[in-house]
């Protein structure tokens, strides 16, 4: 399989990384940044092009990787429609309408549009999601959630002025309560959000809101507190404790580990999550990259769309709820 990478930025670059992981040698990149070309062709041997018509002309690709940042994702993915390539495309915060509509004319067709829900690759949401489903701690009443990284410390050899983070529309903490819906959903149900918070609270150079504080009520009533922040250092944040009917779960970076205790057994009872292959200059470790583009090609070569785990209309949904969220934020300005 023939894949192009659109955007050879940090994601870019990782996913090509990802792809070279799973054995592929058929990619190649496309950016307008000269210095982004030249540095994925030194680094990974892959052709690269400064034009998007012609990298499809010369490539001659059998799908595209879109990692451009998020305004750009429904350009390309409508182009790659348009031509009848399948496109995998990150995490997504905009366009909204135009992501429903793609979804709609891709029903029934052999293309895939696969958006990102790398979190549902990581080994501490996956136990979670096998704890709740495994009844461990009974119903889930209550959950508490914080995740977090100080924006300028996401990209630390560019400033955040240039970089999409800094964007009210694509802000940094903006994108990433969708991301982390994505996963929390795929365990929880879809929600209703109740309230919201936003605010910016440091003095960063940039025109966003750097915390959202989120009020969801899951279905059977679940409650969910949801912090989302780029405010987090030096060390990153990501907490989350469920409590249930009968115990308790806790996921913690910081303990690298997903613990559960219940009434049947007290003592804490422990998962160690490992710590991966961390790329130099990276925090995450590529692993789940590694297995998100796995399941994007398998889902191509086998012809069939369910062995990718999310949807664009899982998107739309996750997006709608941000949105709703943002109103309530507003309206209580």
């Amino acid at each position: 399989m023939r894949i192009l990478v659109i955007g050879l930025g940090s994601m870019g670059k990782r996913r090509i990384r990802n792809l070279q992981a799973l054995g592929s040698n058929d990619i190649a990149g496309f950016d307008t940044r000269k210095d982004r070309r030249a540095e994925s062709a030194e680094k990974y041997g892959v052709a690269v092009y400064s034009n998007f018509v012609a990298a499809i002309d010369a490539f001659q690709p059998d799908a595209l990787v879109i990692s451009t940042s998020p305004e750009h994702h429904m350009t390309y993915a409508w182009e790659g429609f348009e031509r009848g390539l399948s496109c995998f495309i990150e995490a997504s915060v905009v366009d909204a309408e135009r992501i429903l509509e793609l979804y709609q004319r891709t029903k029934g067709t052999p293309v895939l549009m696969a958006p990102s829900c790398t979190m549902r690759h990581f080994p501490g949401p996956k136990k979670v999601k096998e704890l709740i489903q495994a009844g461990v701690i009974g119903k889930p009443l209550n959950v508490n959630y914080q995740t977090g990284q100080y924006l300028p410390d996401w990209h630390p050899w560019e400033r955040i002025e240039d970089f999409y983070v800094s964007s009210r529309e694509t802000g940094g903490c903006r994108e990433i309560v969708p991301f982390e819906l994505t996963w929390l959903n795929d365990v929880f149900g879809d929600p209703e959000p109740l309230a919201c918070v936003k605010s910016k609270l440091t003095d960063m150079n940039a025109d966003i809101d750097d915390i959202y504080h989120c009020l969801l009520r899951y279905p059977e009533g679940m409650l969910a507190n949801v912090t989302v922040e780029v405010v987090s250092r030096p060390q990153t944040t990501r907490e989350l404790r469920v409590l249930g009917t009968e115990g308790e779960i806790v996921f913690s970076a910081d303990e690298n580990c997903v613990r559960y205790a219940n009434t049947g057994c007290p003592d804490w009872r422990r998962f160690d999550l490992g710590g991966g292959t961390v790329e130099a200059g990276y925090i995450n470790p590529e692993e789940p990259y590694i297995a998100e583009m796995k399941s994007f090609t398998e889902a191509i070569t086998q012809r069939n769309k369910s062995l990718y785990l999310n949807t664009l209309l899982d998107d739309y949904r996750v997006l709608q709820t941000l949105y709703r969220l943002e109103e309530l934020a507003e309206a209580a300005r």
